[in-house]
């Protein structure tokens, strides 16, 4: 049941870390937890940069600032992910997944109804709230005490051919364990995921962590200790909400969705 604690109780970490390194010990572990992942024929295809240093954690936030400005500004954020987005408690209710904006910053509120419309982006821009936001973005990563770049082996990320499958499923594997793993030491984990949406910025970092050419930086996460008490964040990019069973397990055939599953059984629940 403890196990099933940490699985279920789980998060990502959308706020501030406390300031205090990532102890070498709990370095270790979490990449010692990564690496027993399982991986097609042992393969093993991670590979792991552990960034520490206060410059390059500098220049990593300020491109995800950056990147995170320049898609906003664009309107290629909203337009990818619209599909995404509930602007209330009820949507959510309904469909079960998506992230949750019923808490939007009072900057953003006169935008709810028209985020996704040229003159909501237009405004938006003539406000400057991408500006706005992507600084924010750019403290909060800046203010990690521990940056982790994940990467493939090329030899075995090759996504036209099925071990292009199977190295990023053992990629997922491995990053579930150190996922887990963080919830057990008190830290938490988020995606540096802006720099992505923007391939020139992406390759800005690629260029500074000096990623040789048999390997593909995949991602970057930002780690450390999580405070004792923290507050939902604005925006909240992670919501616990999920859909039900019947919503997408289904019994002997795609057919028949399973049933008697929608109770919440999980521990701590009512």
């Amino acid at each position: 049941m403890e196990f099933l604690d940490v699985v279920f109780n789980r998060r990502t970490t959308n706020g501030p870390f406390r300031p205090d390194p990532v102890s070498p010990e709990h370095q270790q572990l979490l990449i010692r937890a990564a690496a027993a992942a399982p991986s097609q024929f042992n393969s093993q295809p991670w590979r792991f940069v552990l960034i520490e240093d206060r410059e390059t954690i500098e220049t990593v936030a300020r491109i995800s600032g950056e990147s995170m400005t320049e898609v906003m500004g664009a309107g290629t954020f909203f337009d990818r992910y619209k599909k995404y987005f509930r602007f209330s408690q009820k949507e959510m209710d309904t469909l079960r997944s998506g992230m949750l904006f019923d808490k939007l910053p009072a900057l953003l509120r006169p935008f709810t109804s028209r985020a996704f419309t040229p003159s909501g982006q237009a405004l938006m821009n003539r406000l400057r709230v991408p500006q706005t936001l992507g600084e924010e973005n750019r403290k909060l990563v800046a203010g990690s005490p521990l940056l982790i770049g994940v990467m493939l082996e090329r030899g075995e990320y090759r996504p036209e051919e099925l071990s292009g499958f199977y190295s990023v499923f053992s990629m997922g594997a491995a990053m579930e364990n150190l996922w887990l793993t963080t919830v057990e030491l008190g830290m938490g984990i988020q995606f540096v995921s802006f720099p992505m949406e923007a391939p020139h910025q992406w390759q800005r970092i690629v260029d500074m962590l000096h990623v040789p050419d048999e390997l593909e930086l995949m991602a970057v996460y930002r780690l450390g200790y999580v405070p004792e008490r923290t507050h939902r964040p604005a925006i909240d990019w992670s919501s616990r909400e999920r859909k039900r069973p019947s919503q997408y397990v289904f019994r002997e055939t795609c057919d028949t969705p399973q049933q008697g599953w929608d109770q919440d059984t999980r521990p701590g629940s009512a």
